[in-house]
């Protein structure tokens, strides 16, 4: 892959169904101190990212963190992330696909919700078996997409501050942000519940660390992608929250649709409405797209380290692991059966889901970190974790908090025990893979 086509990725890791759909979700729950959810998430995630450049850049034969992870945890540890990490982003697909259904229904409301999942899955899962430049040309375009979007969004909220223009009677002002309750309307517990959907806006960021091995300049690439993380941050999660609730009240703010195409709706821009509409529709397959390319990834390498059937480590002549890709893509039709029997509570579901499996991941990769300092105090490279250990024990400790959080929610309980069911049963099942991998290859 070209530098630019990295540096996209990373930029549409960032930017998804969380921020585009479940963002409305976020905002209901905690008004406007959403922004400052955001934020702390935001530095936290930085962090785990800088973690995972230096732990990437300082073997040049990785080519993947679970590589990592194997070398600084043990294989053990390499079999239950690798096989959580292909979990996350099958429910993070799953999670973007169910979206892909609802923002058809807003041009074709009488379209069953399961019909979008299933056209999307088979488009994306032809265009990825072409070749990975592909692959990342298509991200590459989807992300602008997507950045053209929010800076239009910005743009055109700050414009209408500054004219103090008239939305159903109100003025767009700042003032919104404190005027309907104030900064906190829903109370501390309002304000944590809000960490759910806000961690798994940034679910996907980690795609960098599955790209190392197909990026032309790696030692360039990574870092200047990786550095980037807090202005995007900064510009997409933060401006635009800001600009959605300085134009809309946070308290009219729903959760069936996209607030960026409630915004533009509730100023009479219908048109540009529908723009955004295909905008966020997009993100959902590009965020599939990117799901469909780590799964596909993630059971090769499992295959290739012993951890999955043989078979499944095979590349073509385009170095597209296809009977990996193929597997991944097909349990995906499991979600237009959901979207089918479920439509109403699903995306709720697998985007819990997706949050705590991908928290899992990442706490595991800060641990592999701490272990590679311990074991390279006097042959560090130069792309460094800023203010280790301290930043290192923070990181981990925000994880374990929101794993903790998500316990005494009612709505995630079951995701969050489930969850942790898949990590014992992993731990366990580790020692009867050999066998199970012989009797499969056999067969």
């Amino acid at each position: 892959m070209k530098s630019r086509n990295v540096t996209m990725i990373a930029i549409g890791g960032a930017i998804g169904t969380g921020l585009f759909l479940g963002s409305g979700s976020a905002i209901r729950s905690a008004g406007p101190s959403i922004i400052l959810s955001y934020l702390i998430v935001g530095i936290i995630t930085f962090f785990m990212m800088r973690a995972l450049g230096e732990l990437i850049l300082a073997d040049p034969e990785s080519h993947s963190f679970l590589e990592s992870i194997k070398k600084y945890l043990g294989k053990r540890a390499e079999f239950i992330a690798g096989w959580i990490y292909w979990a996350c982003w099958l429910s993070l697909a799953m999670a973007d696909l169910t979206a892909t259904g609802i923002y058809l229904r807003y041009w074709f409301p009488w379209l069953p919700q399961w019909v979008g999942p299933l056209v999307i899955v088979v488009l994306l899962m032809l265009i990825n078996m072409v070749n990975v430049g592909l692959f990342g040309e298509l991200e590459s375009w989807f992300s602008m997409i997507k950045v053209i979007a929010i800076i239009a969004l910005i743009i055109t909220g700050a414009i209408m501050i500054l004219l103090q223009t008239h939305v159903k009677g109100s003025i767009v002002s700042l003032t919104n942000l404190v005027s309907h309750g104030g900064f906190f309307p829903t109370g501390p517990w309002g304000f944590l519940l809000s960490f759910q959907m806000v961690v798994f806006a940034f679910v996907g960021v980690e795609i960098v660390g599955q790209t190392a091995s197909e990026t032309a300049n790696p030692q360039e690439d990574i870092p200047k992608a990786i550095n980037t993380l807090p202005v995007r941050i900064g510009l997409f999660y933060v401006g635009s929250t800001i600009a959605i609730m300085s134009v809309y009240p946070w308290n009219e703010i729903t959760t069936t649709s996209s607030p960026f195409v409630q915004v533009f709706t509730g100023i009479g821009v219908t048109a540009a409405a529908g723009v955004l509409n295909f905008v966020v529709l997009t993100a959902a397959m590009s965020a599939t797209n990117s799901a469909i390319f780590s799964t596909s990834r993630s059971m090769y390498s499992l295959a290739r380290n012993g951890h999955a059937p043989e078979k499944l480590g095979k590349l073509t002549k385009k170095a597209i692991p296809m009977n990996a890709l193929t597997t991944s893509s097909i349990i995906l039709f499991v979600v237009v059966i959901l979207n089918y029997v479920m439509p109403a509570k699903i995306f709720d579901v697998v985007s819990t889901v997706s949050t705590i499996c991908f928290v899992i991941v990442w706490i595991m990769i800060m641990f592999a970190h701490i272990v590679y300092r311990k074991k390279n105090k006097n042959n560090l490279g130069k792309f460094r974790m800023p203010g280790y250990p301290l930043t290192s024990w923070l990181t981990i400790v925000f994880y374990f908090a929101v794993l903790i959080l998500l316990f005494f929610i009612p709505s995630t309980q079951l995701a969050l025990i489930i969850s942790i069911l898949f990590v014992v049963v992993l731990a366990i099942s580790y020692n009867f893979v050999p066998k199970m991998r012989k009797i499969i290859n056999i067969s």
